[in-house]
């Protein structure tokens, strides 16, 4: 009887046991086998260890201790390492995104097998980069003195997200906000830090965002109320600057004031100090010789006019 030698491959292909792996476009990733010590004990001259893509694209095919050989389709693009079994994908492209599998490949007879290692199928997501995303103001009003804004954050090939803020927090309103953590569908999600609002639109690779200052928002687009509110606070602080200085100026004209009439002495005679406290002169009754000229002039206006008086 004849004996005919085939080869038998068992693939687990159960996407429930790997764990998704999320890589950006043009990025290398390494997809590691788990338990290759186990695989290495047990492969046998001539068996072969393959990964594969979604389970018919044969990526490399290693054979033991012979050879290792790379498909044409992935040649410079994949690299295989015996020593763990891992495999080096390079510069990855949309087309690249599905199931790798990897399995063993062992010679068998007609009726007895080879029992085959089980090795576990994981699943690689290769996603795009994020566009920034664009955040809008809609409306500002004014309650109790606060700035309360609604405002839109758009993202790219994603619904828009319209959330309620003020200068602490900001409250979803609309749109899908997030995904799950182990979707590809990009996130988008607002929030407020260091004074701003800040649209954020990211996926598993990458994120990026878009920030508006909440101090400009409020003093750009406020309403009447905010703006009398402003004018208001403006013209209360420079009523008070004028107040305290006139109290100021009536505080040191007083004081000047007192000095003036409580210092002793004699002083300098003034208009007011000649009229209103007029003082007695002793009166000469000699007349002046008539020829005789002025030598010198009165000593004050009051001074002349006393004796001129005195003459009649």
């Amino acid at each position: 009887m004849a004996t005919q030698t085939i080869f038998f491959c068992l693939f687990i292909s159960v996407s429930s046991s790997g764990t998704p792996v999320f890589v950006a476009k043009g990025q290398d990733v390494r997809l590691d086998v788990q338990g290759y010590m186990t695989v290495k004990e047990n492969l046998k001259r001539l068996n072969r260890f393959q990964w594969r893509f979604n389970t018919s694209d044969n990526v490399v095919t290693y054979t033991h201790e012979i050879e290792t050989q790379v498909t044409p389709k992935y040649q410079g693009r994949a690299e295989f390492f015996e020593g763990n079994f891992s495999l080096l994908l390079k510069n990855l492209k949309e087309g690249d995104s599905g199931c790798y599998t990897a399995a063993v490949m062992t010679v068998i007879r007609i009726i007895r097998l080879i029992q085959s290692v089980k090795l576990t199928m994981s699943v690689y997501l290769f996603l795009e980069r994020v566009e920034p995303p664009v955040l809008t103001v809609d409306s500002v009003s004014y309650i109790n003195a606060t700035c309360n804004m609604t405002v839109t954050c758009r993202g790219q090939k994603t619904s828009v997200v319209t959330s309620s803020c003020n200068n602490s927090t900001c409250s979803h309103v609309g749109g899908e906000s997030r995904g799950a953590e182990t979707s590809p569908v990009p996130l988008l999600s607002v929030y407020v830090a260091g004074g701003s609002i800040i649209c954020n639109h990211s996926n598993q690779v990458s994120w990026a965002s878009d920030t508006k200052e909440i101090e400009t928002i409020c003093l750009s687009k406020s309403g009447k109320t905010g703006m009398c509110a402003h004018t208001h606070t403006r013209l209360d602080l420079v009523l008070h600057a004028m107040l305290t200085s006139i109290l100021i100026l009536l505080y040191y004209q007083d004081q000047t004031g007192g000095e003036e009439q409580t210092s002793p002495g004699r002083t300098t005679p003034t208009i007011y100090s000649m009229v209103g406290l007029p003082q007695p002169q002793p009166v000469n009754h000699q007349p002046l010789p008539e020829d005789l000229p002025m030598t010198s002039m009165p000593e004050s206006l009051y001074a002349m006019v006393g004796k001129t008086t005195s003459k009649q």
